[in-house]
């Protein structure tokens, strides 16, 4: 029997995307408790909610592209004990009701989960308006707030389902209609706040998070052939930051490069700076998108027009070793 005929039914509908991941993992949590119930935001076909309009249509709301009223239905909803999925267009589900986040779901603590889709670059030809790539910035200076950014379609379909336990307001960003290449093992069980350690090494750590573990483990194997060993950690969860991890790879290599695809004010490079500035000072190089807005094309060339890429993250591990 082939491996692909043992795996779980989801596995083969998620097609490697972490959209179809958050709307069929909420689908599936909602068949076996009915406080679950979805908030589109426009949203149903792009976050893959149509089989839970079929099975429980009395608990999916479609409020339409008004993300501000959305919100406000999530955290309303939340007070009275259901337990909300509100899933939008990252760059509106985030800037645009960024009032009604704050103070109706962060301040007061609501237990919503957000499922941001088309987050980063992924729309790039849509131009800037449709770009988010401030948005971890956002989510994470937000107090309560609990950033996830799942590598892959296995990992944001595991992410999703372990909201389940969590208190409090949460932030999935997740990816669009864009293959995203598995580094996930389908039977894994990330913790909501601890790293993965993806690869072992002692010389250079690449930290990264979303579409850029991928490329980080590229930069690894070519490094390896170097003779340069690279730690890579992927922290799908940027807020709890796993300290511990950051703090072993400040102490035990020679440097740390961060790789996200995000402004590189506010995110992942500047959680872990943040850090290791008061704890333990290292060498470090960022990866992600510059100061300025991105230029409208596809989305691969668009990444690697800034360096969202293996070859540059490469790049930045040779400057720490040398």
């Amino acid at each position: 029997m082939s491996a692909a005929s043992t795996n779980p039914e989801w596995v083969a509908k998620v097609q490697n995307q972490s959209r179809l991941s958050f709307g069929l993992a909420v689908t599936d949590m909602a068949a076996r408790d009915d406080r679950v119930v979805a908030i589109s935001a426009d949203t149903l076909d792009l976050i893959g909610l149509r089989e839970m309009v079929a099975a429980a249509p009395e608990r999916v709301i479609e409020a339409g592209i008004a993300e501000q009223n959305a919100m406000g239905m999530a955290s309303g909803l939340a007070t009275t004990g259901m337990r909300p999925y509100l899933c939008g267009y990252a760059p509106f589900i985030t800037a645009r009701s960024m009032e009604q986040l704050r103070n109706d779901v962060a301040y007061a603590n609501q237990r919503v989960v957000i499922g941001a889709a088309c987050s980063g670059i992924v729309l790039g030809v849509s131009g800037g308006t449709h770009h988010a790539l401030e948005d971890i910035a956002l989510m994470r200076s937000l107090p309560n707030m609990t950033v996830m950014v799942p590598a892959d379609a296995l990992e944001a379909w595991h992410l999703t389902q372990a909201t389940e336990t969590l208190d409090g307001p949460s932030y999935v960003r997740i990816g669009g209609k864009f293959d995203e290449p598995a580094v996930t093992a389908v039977d894994a069980s990330p913790t909501i706040g601890k790293a993965t350690t993806l690869r072992r090494g002692t010389d250079v750590t690449v930290i990264a998070c979303g579409c850029m573990v991928v490329e980080a483990l590229a930069a690894a194997d070519e490094l390896a052939s170097e003779g340069i060993g690279v730690r890579v950690l992927n922290m799908h969860t940027i807020k709890p930051l796993d300290r511990d991890a950051v703090l072993a790879a400040a102490a035990e290599t020679r440097g740390i490069v961060a790789a996200e695809e995000h402004h590189l004010t506010g995110g992942l490079g500047g959680a872990i700076a943040e850090l290791v500035a008061e704890e333990h000072p290292t060498r470090m190089r960022f990866v992600g998108m510059p100061d300025t807005f991105a230029t409208v094309g596809p989305t691969r060339k668009v990444r690697e027009k800034y360096g969202m890429s293996a070859a540059n993250i490469a790049v930045k591990c040779r400057e720490l070793m040398g």
